[in-house]
């Protein structure tokens, strides 16, 4: 399978991890990922809270350039993956923005990297790489709120209960626990405007994680990420309450049980310690 990749600015920087472990995932399960050319940033967060038409021109700018070259559009990042369902839609209707030259044909499609290598692939291909069972795992799936919503632009099929991780996962082997807030808000944006409701946000996260029975929390996106996996320290010194909760991207995890040991490298990346978990359970 050969598809468009665009990485978007985290993936290039702060959630490098991410990038790395999926490309073990695309090499293991035969998916070429082709970089989209001369790809810029998709506008999220500063963009769109800015100017609505600079927000859709800059996704727009990368979509209509996967457009013409004609493949579907694997995207890691929620946040990109919003902005350019959001440039799509919009471009259903224009047609073309202005100042782009290309028209937008709209025969691509955009996947989230977890729907992608679910919808396309799916149990078959993921257990017929599978080396290394994660059994001995109790993750929750966590999803956040870019990925599934608003679903008339995400064009999501649950929105308030997606599975592509789960399932995944649960074809790795893990015993993914259920959990209520797979989708609730992280408050990743809300981190430098009103950081004492984002850490409240992420508490109740972590909380809810633990009253599920979960020994880690897994994702798909860098900002969730990047919010859970750096919270927990400051959570302690603020009110005293402990965390040390692994959190793993999903393409780690699969790494992982592929039996790509290079993964490590990635996990070691993490603030919070994930590397003592996965030790104690015998995949490392």
């Amino acid at each position: 399978m050969k598809v468009s990749y665009y990485p978007g600015c985290s993936l290039s920087g702060t959630a490098i991890e991410y990038s790395v472990s999926l490309k073990f995932v695309a090499n293991a399960l035969g998916i070429e990922l082709e970089e989209l050319p001369d790809w810029t940033c998709c506008g999220s967060s500063s963009a769109h809270v800015t100017d609505d038409t600079l927000a859709i021109s800059l996704a727009a700018r990368n979509l209509t350039i996967a457009d013409s070259i004609g493949q579907d559009l694997m995207v890691p990042c929620s946040a990109c993956f919003q902005r350019l369902k959001k440039a799509e839609k919009e471009l259903k209707v224009r047609k073309s923005v202005e100042s782009l030259n290309h028209k937008y044909s709209g025969k691509i499609k955009i996947h989230h990297a977890a729907d992608l290598i679910w919808e396309k692939l799916g149990e078959k291909a993921i257990s017929s790489k599978l080396k290394v069972s994660l059994k001995s795992l109790n993750p929750v799936c966590y999803y956040g709120c870019l990925t599934t919503r608003p679903p008339k632009v995400t064009d999501v099929k649950c929105p308030e209960d997606p599975q592509e991780i789960d399932e995944i996962l649960k074809v790795l082997g893990a015993d993914v626990r259920n959990w209520s807030y797979k989708t609730d808000c992280c408050g990743g944006n809300l981190m430098l405007t009103h950081p004492e409701l984002a850490k409240k946000l992420v508490k109740k996260l972590y909380d809810m994680a633990l009253e599920a029975g979960a020994d880690c929390i897994v994702v798909g996106c860098p900002l969730c990420h990047s919010n859970l996996d750096t919270r927990q320290k400051e959570i302690l010194s603020d009110n005293g309450a402990k965390y040390d909760i692994p959190i793993y991207y999903f393409t780690e995890l699969m790494a992982l049980a592929f039996g790509d040991l290079r993964v490590e490298n990635c996990i070691n990346r993490h603030l919070t310690d994930a590397k003592s978990l996965l030790k104690e359970k015998g995949l490392l």
